[in-house]
Parts: C-alpha cells; structure tokens; sequence
C-alpha cells in the first residue's frame, strides 16, 4: 500500500451548521456540476449526466438518489418529464425525488409508489426505481415489502450497495430489546451477503455496517452506552475479528473508483476510533479527507460533525 498523503484540510464551517458540512456528492466532481445546473433549472446537465453513467448501477443510485435530495429537484423533474416524456431518466429522477418529498412527510407515499412503478415500466432493467421504492419502504413499510423490494433489486444488481446498506438498516431493528446478541440475524445477512460477493466487492466492509447499525439501535433503546467509544460494542472478540477482516479487505482491495467508497471508509475510521486503534483510524481519515458522511458518526443521536472531527483529531494527533 503507498504511504497516506498529506493530513486532509479542515473541514468547512457551513452557514447552517452541521447539516452544511456534508454532501451527499461525496467526491463526485461530475455530479456537483450537474446538481448545480439542475438548480438553476438546466436539467439538460442531469440528462448528460445520467446518459454518461448509463448501466453502472451503483453510480446510477447515488447520483439520482444525491439530486433527489435537492428541494428544487422534484419541479425540475417534472419539467423534464414533460418536455421528454418518455425518457426513463427523467421518469426515475422524479420517482426519487418524490420519495424524498414523501419522506420529508411533504407528499403523499402513495404518490411515490405510484411515481417509482411507473419508472420502473419505463427501464425494467433499471434496479432504481426499485431502490426508491426500497428506500421509502425501509422507514414506512412492513418488513414483507422491504424484503421483496430488495429481492428486486438484487435481481438486477446483485451486489447493489446502497439497497444492501438499506436492508442491514431495517434488519438491524429487529428485537431492539434483545441486546447484544452475536447471533443477531443482521450479522448472518451481512456475512452472507459478503460471502457471496466478489472477492473485491465492497460489500465486504457490510458486516462493519452491520455493527454500527445495531449499536444505534441498542444505544436507542438505552441497553448500550450513548458514547460508543464507551459501549464496549466495538472490543469484544467477534467485533475484533470483523473490524480486522473489513480492514485488511480495504489495505487489498481498496477502490478508487467506487461512488460510495466514502460511505464504507467512514463506517469503517468510526469502527476503527471506536476500537481504539488509533494508527488504522488515521489511515483511514488520510483517505476520507473532507468527506465525512452524516452516518455513523450521529449514532445513536450525536452531533455527527463534531463527532467526526473529534475522532479525527484523536487519531492524527492533533488533540
């Protein structure tokens, strides 16, 4: 592996406070330039852009899934989707956007059903519109209809990141009053599904999702310490052996290129604070540089940008 580069810069100071220190862009230069266009309401960038990452699914998920997000994006949409009606991006990039309105509790989850089942008509080959659905589903389903929306979109992707992140949020809920339970079924399903990927698939760093997850629900439910740095959760001896395996995966296998990368290195520099391994916490950081993600770092109620940088400091020293 090459030596780290330079510590990263600090992180900025948003004028809204923490909910301006992250993007759900990530490192996506393409995508922060098309998202900007879009607010302005030149939706021919998003076209170009979405046209340009054609079938790479992973990368299709996130860039639709960061637009929809935008408060601007759902009229845009729909402009687009009157001027091309029957252009599947533009059918997708409205579902998901109304998911989000839904979400937001600002539109109706009817509506957004109806809104991704029409895209998915449009691209029946597009795992997408499955993943709003599943996206949707995950907070206000029952746990029937999260299974057999994953299942769709597994039928298209199979190592489709984002819905498995999803389905190992929802499993992790499971007997929130159980405690901790090494044979929770949200660590079966995340060894599972890391065993049946690729040797080089990302998906190896599930079964550290897979802790977090159930950490913020035992320290929700008041059976875990609300510091996780204090719970234990990350020292004992199967905890140890997944940390280990998930880092030694990313000093081997470690993706450049993959859109959500950043997600998995944050998941894994808070597995690794929380350990208390100070030097492979700091590798970790050196990779993330700026772009810290909302979560883990505001499990299980946290300020997540104090927490990330706090965690940060601890292990580059800078305390």
């Amino acid at each position: 592996m090459p030596p780290p580069p330079p510590p990263p810069p600090p992180l900025g100071r948003g004028r809204k406070g923490t909910a301006q220190s992250f993007d759900a862009a990530l490192d996506d230069a393409e995508l922060v330039v098309a998202r900007s266009a879009l607010a302005q309401g030149r939706w021919t960038a998003v076209r170009s852009l979405l046209a340009v990452t054609g079938d790479e699914w992973d990368r299709r998920g996130h860039r639709v899934t960061a637009l929809a997000q935008e408060p601007t994006t759902l009229a845009w949409a729909r402009d687009w989707r009157l001027a091309e009606p029957e252009s599947a991006d533009a059918s997708v990039l409205l579902a998901c956007a109304t998911v989000q309105r839904a979400l937001d509790g600002k539109d109706r989850p009817e509506r957004a059903r109806e809104a991704c089942h029409a895209a998915a008509v449009l691209a029946p080959a597009d795992p997408t519109p499955w993943l709003g659905l599943l996206t949707l589903e995950r907070t206000l389903g029952a746990e029937t209809d999260v299974v057999r929306l994953f299942d769709e979109v597994r039928h298209r992707h199979p190592e489709h990141h984002q819905a498995h992140h999803l389905m190992v949020a929802r499993l992790a809920e499971r007997r929130a009053q159980a405690g901790q339970d090494p044979l929770h079924e949200v660590y079966d399903f995340a060894n599972w599904a890391a065993e049946q990927a690729p040797a080089d698939s990302p998906l190896a760093i599930l079964p550290v999702v897979a802790h977090a997850e159930r950490y913020r629900v035992l320290a929700t439910a008041g059976s875990e310490s609300a510091d996780p740095a204090a719970s234990g959760h990350w020292v004992g001896r199967r905890a140890r052996q997944v940390m280990k395996a998930a880092f030694d995966w990313w000093l081997e296998w470690e993706h450049d290129d993959h859109p959500r990368r950043l997600l998995d290195l944050n998941f894994l520099a808070h597995a690794k604070s929380c350990e208390g391994r100070g030097a492979e916490a700091a590798a970790l950081f050196h990779r993330i540089g700026p772009h810290a993600t909302p979560v883990p770092w505001s499990y299980p109620d946290r300020d997540p940008y104090k927490a990330f940088r706090t965690a940060r400091a601890s292990a580059l020293g800078t305390v």
